[in-house]
């Protein structure tokens, strides 16, 4: 079997951006705003100054949690049919596994209407929409809630989008959780579904998705969220989106230096509050676009930075996550696919086990049912590359040449028909390999106007695996409490 690698990196210079890191939580710290984890990390070695909320991390300190980190998990489905069961797994992968993990984006305060194309508030039905998608689409590994809907208070929101989640989807799900009240709101309900503490603590749903904000912050209600779930037993993922010469130095290796310092500020958090944590290592920085100053998520660097993130990663043992496979273009046009294309490929070369936030449009400008679809078929098309190709006796078909000769073709013989499958990726309705006169008759379709006529297809059609009704009900009363108790 092919094995492709790509990196960007050398061992030398891996070694010089973890020393950088290094020496940036150790003299430069790392804000904590907040009592409890300075106690914390004070309590462990760091050198707090309280006045400034500043905690310096010792090497060995760092090192210690590193090491102390659980660096395999499974997020897993609500469905409990092990031949149904719809899991994401997390760890070292080989180049060419199917256990590359694609997650919708747990939410957009804005939406790509993709019946008109123009932009607007999210709303319940937009929410819906995207679960019951996600959840028909197969290289779509957790569904986020991608809508954050504005007909829902804010108060208790998060706790809502995780209900409607978990009922309208068998896979493993997520949205963004605003802090520690919601927080206890929206593990009650994972623990209901899963059938209490010790069921969730054994199959853990849900991560927590912590993003630092760069240069160098931690967010008070973040650490709160942090706090909750990793004490419920829960996995931890951190992706700080430090901007190069925006919110990181301008140069690419200072902004990884910076990235990684504070990817490891928050996995020694982690393993304070609970030893043992499973943790995602999610490198996505990205750069400040000189003429506009607004952040590019389908600029060269992206790529450049996400391959590097892989390997620094990897060079501490920990399964990756990375923004790649996304665009700046705000419709599915030339740019959008080199851009899309060319970072999703070179990240999951580089070894990366999760990428995300599929079905967004440009840079957060918001969320789109025919984005995500492309999205998946993106996914699919970059598996097959990694998958490779075998090179033995019988792939290289000598005896099959032989029998056809010169002149001859292949379309009938056994061979072909025993291994066109596998080896060939034969693509889906939204993709055009038909003859000009084809695609003419067809329509003159563009990829755009395909995706959101196979969206409208799919919702018309596809019907999510129902929650038991009781579970259901339980999973409203749980939401109806907090919006007594929060809204």
């Amino acid at each position: 079997m092919t094995t492709i690698r790509v990196q960007c990196l050398s061992e030398q210079e891996i070694q010089a951006v973890h020393e950088a890191s290094l020496a940036i939580l150790h003299d430069t710290g790392v804000r904590v705003p907040h009592g409890e984890t300075l106690d914390l990390l004070a309590d462990a070695g760091a050198r707090v100054d309280r006045m400034r909320e500043i905690a310096y991390l010792p090497e060995d300190l760092v090192m210690e949690c590193i090491g102390r980190a659980a660096k395999e998990y499974v997020l897993y489905g609500r469905c409990a049919d092990p031949a149904k069961e719809c899991t994401a797994r997390f760890g070292r992968r080989g180049l060419g596994s199917d256990d590359l993990v694609l997650m919708s984006t747990p939410g957009q305060y804005a939406w790509v209407d993709w019946e008109t194309g123009r932009r607007r508030e999210p709303t319940t039905q937009d929410l819906h929409d995207a679960i019951r998608l996600g959840d028909a689409l197969p290289h779509v590994t957790i569904v986020g809630a991608m809508a954050i809907v504005t007909d829902v208070p804010v108060e208790y929101r998060d706790v809502f989008l995780t209900a409607e989640l978990v009922k309208g989807t068998v896979k493993p799900t997520r949205c963004f959780v605003a802090d520690g009240r919601t927080a206890r709101y929206v593990l009650e309900i994972y623990r209901t579904v899963a059938g209490g503490d010790k069921a969730l603590r054994a199959r853990p749903m849900v991560e927590a998705f912590f993003e630092p904000i760069s240069p160098l912050q931690w967010p008070r209600d973040g650490l709160d969220v942090l706090a909750e779930f990793v004490r419920a037993g829960q996995p931890a993922s951190f992706g700080p989106m430090a901007m190069t010469s925006g919110t990181a130095p301008g140069t690419l290796a200072g902004t990884l230096a910076q990235e990684n310092a504070e990817v490891l500020s928050g996995i020694v958090v982690t393993q304070l509050l609970a030893p043992g944590t499973p943790v995602t290592y999610g490198g996505i920085p990205h750069v400040m676009d000189p003429r506009t100053s607004i952040c590019s998520f389908g600029s060269p660097e992206q790529a450049l930075m996400g391959m590097a993130m892989v390997q620094i990663a990897r060079f501490y043992g920990f399964p990756v996550y990375v923004n790649v496979g996304i665009t700046d273009a705000k419709v599915p046009d030339a740019q959008a696919g080199m851009e899309k294309g060319a970072s999703m490929v070179l990240g999951v070369l580089a070894g990366a086990n999760t990428f995300g936030h599929a079905g967004i449009c440009g840079t957060d400008h918001g969320g789109s049912l025919p984005w995500l679809l492309i999205d998946n078929e993106l996914m699919a098309y970059v598996k097959r590359i990694a998958r490779g190709f075998e090179v033995n006796a019988d792939t290289l078909a000598t005896e099959v040449v032989h029998a056809g000769g010169p002149g001859g073709n292949y379309l009938a013989e056994e061979h072909t028909v025993r291994h066109f499958r596998h080896e060939i990726w034969i693509p889906g309705p939204m993709w055009m390999r038909d003859t000009w006169d084809g695609w003419e008759s067809g329509g003159r379709t563009s990829m755009g106007e395909r995706a959101a006529s196979e969206v409208r297809r799919i919702l018309a059609a596809h019907e999510p695996e129902p929650m038991d009704e009781a579970l259901a009900q339980e999973v409203d009363r749980i939401v109806e409490s907090a919006r007594r108790e929060l809204g």
